[in-house]
């Protein structure tokens, strides 16, 4: 990786022509963006290619689907498989082990580890607000929660455990019979109840109200100058709004951002790996920034240990160099996004930029210790 930041740091210092962001006063952003009425709110600087774009705003709650109504009982069961080792083929591992709450549900990691303290080849992804995304991971292999819980519980770096086995070890604990019958109506555990379980659960891990989400809402005092002038350039001149746009801050779309490390031991073609779709090279999920300020280190590969360091990466229009010694494939070249180019943000900027995405961040969640059934 050093060849890499080798070349960020040389082509830092190369300019490039950018459009200014509007010419308003600190107090006129104020006024317009706390009404909390993005048509009064300055014109972002969108691509002609971003298809079904949605202002940032408010986020309501997901909707549970009609195959999986919400209940409360069956939160409660979820939250407790979610915490539960025993899904696991070693009974040490819960899902809750790479997704932990007071990580902002993460792990923290570069890379996650599993089973046989066997590293992941990606960075585990916080689990707060994925009852809104249409699928799921980073390269979208799964079209639901209920389908996603599968998949980290039979993978042999994670969990490493069969499904069957796993169900046959939930129905050895007497303790959960309980907790079925009032979630599901009976006593009877499978694996399709454990996933309904645990997606109800997932669901219910949503961001908490922040200081950007207070100030849309009418307080204008929630945010700083620098915060506010943060948001104006997340909207204009940074152009992170054409990807990370509608409430969630993500379009629920996928998107080549210069990320494959091409010819690296950690080369990832994101997308192209469930679809075999060659337009999905180097494809991967765009994550929400709510909560941007807690679940680093950040992108796929972990490789961003902060917020700036990201930020920086964008500025140059992330470069996706690849090593002279490395025969490239052409017809797998990965092609990065057109959407993405260099912004010659000042280091007022980028500091202003990374104060809002602090912004629309909470504290992590604190959540006490709770016994497991026997």
């Amino acid at each position: 990786m050093k060849f890499f930041f080798i070349f960020l740091f040389a082509t830092y210092i190369i300019g490039s022509a950018y459009i200014a962001p509007q010419d308003l006063s600190i107090d006129e952003l104020r006024q317009l963006y706390s009404s909390g009425d993005s048509k009064n709110w300055p014109k972002p600087d969108i691509d002609s290619s971003v298809k079904n774009f949605r202002d940032i705003g408010l986020l309501s709650k997901p909707k549970h689907p009609a195959s999986n109504p919400y209940s409360p009982e069956k939160a409660k069961l979820g939250k407790m498989l979610f915490f539960d080792p025993r899904l696991s083929k070693s009974k040490q591992i819960a899902c809750a082990s790479c997704h932990d709450p007071e990580l902002g549900w993460g792990d923290g990691r570069h890379l996650s580890f599993g089973h046989d303290r066997q590293n992941g080849k990606r960075n585990a992804m916080t689990i707060l607000n994925t009852g809104h995304y249409e699928r799921l991971f980073w390269d979208g292999r799964a079209a639901s929660l209920e389908e996603q819980v599968s998949f980290p519980v039979q993978d042999p770096k994670e969990m490493a455990q069969n499904l069957k086995t796993m169900e046959k070890n939930i129905r050895k604990v007497t303790g959960y019979r309980t907790y079925f019958k009032e979630a599901f109506g009976s006593e009877n555990i499978t694996t399709e109840r454990i996933q309904k379980a645990i997606a109800t659960f997932e669901r219910t891990v949503n961001s908490r109200t922040t200081r950007f989400d207070s100030f849309i809402s009418g307080n204008e005092k929630a945010l700083s100058d620098d915060e506010l002038m943060g948001l104006h350039l997340f909207r204009t001149k940074a152009r992170c709004i054409n990807c990370h746009n509608s409430p969630l801050f993500s379009d629920n779309q996928f998107h080549n951002d210069g990320q494959t490390l091409y010819g690296s031991k950690m080369e990832d073609f994101g997308m192209y790996n469930h679809t075999g779709e060659k337009t999905d090279i180097g494809k991967f999920r765009t994550p929400s920034l709510r909560e941007t300020g807690v679940t680093g280190p950040w992108m796929h590969h972990g490789n961003f240990p902060t917020l700036m360091d990201v930020i920086e990466y964008y500025n140059l229009g992330n470069p996706s160099p690849i090593q002279k010694h490395v025969k490239v494939d052409e017809q797998m070249r990965p092609v990065t996004s057109p959407i993405l180019r260099k912004l010659q943000l000042t280091k007022t900027e980028k500091f202003q930029l990374e104060s809002f995405l602090k912004a629309i961040s909470f504290s992590s969640q604190k959540m006490n210790p709770f016994d497991l059934p026997q």
